[in-house]
């Protein structure tokens, strides 16, 4: 099992509101590059999709559970029939997107005991959580050439330390996929 952390970022490390939906004097900005930037399987999934298991926070939850449903496409069947978890505190009903549920425990106790591979998309509370106890083990980042000065950033300063490892850098419409992987230790 590895636990897998997929982000649209900025150049300068900002990930809040990419696609707008937040409302911030910024946001949107992963979408001002077109659709082919930010469509299909841009993060390499693949079989991971099929195989492993999504988890979200609330917030991205309910953003996709709105987006995802209504398309038909090969690459939405997939996100549409993957498990997802459903970390939140106040969610109580998951039956918006088939393949939901809220988690019953921790967040960390239940990645922990997870047999698949956990794919964490957006969900920035979650991923902090889980950076805190060092259970990420990739960072797959769509970087796109933009500096917003602002917002939250996926590294925020004084957080835990990370050693890693250059796996892949190709560039995907405006923007270029890398991946990470935790470095040897």
């Amino acid at each position: 099992m590895s636990v897998i952390v997929i982000e649209f970022i900025t150049l300068d490390g900002i990930v809040s509101d990419p696609d707008g939906s937040g409302g911030t004097p910024t946001g949107g900005w992963a979408f001002r590059h077109g659709p082919e930037t930010v469509a299909g399987d841009k993060f390499r999934l693949g079989s991971t999709l099929d195989e492993g298991v999504m988890l979200l926070g609330r917030t991205t939850w309910q953003l996709f559970s709105r987006l995802w449903p209504n398309r038909d496409d090969p690459f939405s069947a997939r996100m549409n029939a993957v498990p997802k978890l459903v970390a939140s505190r106040t969610l109580s009903d998951a039956s918006a997107w088939a393949n939901s549920r809220v988690i019953d425990g921790g967040l960390v106790d239940v990645v922990k005991h997870e047999q698949r591979d956990v794919i964490v998309i957006g969900s920035l509370g979650v991923v902090r959580a889980l950076m805190a106890e060092d259970l990420i083990d990739e960072y797959r980042l769509l970087t796109f050439p933009t500096i917003l000065g602002t917002g939250d950033r996926l590294f925020p300063a004084g957080g835990p330390p990370a050693y890693l490892e250059c796996r892949s850098a190709e560039q995907t419409g405006a923007a270029v996929l890398t991946r990470y992987v935790r470095a040897a230790r």
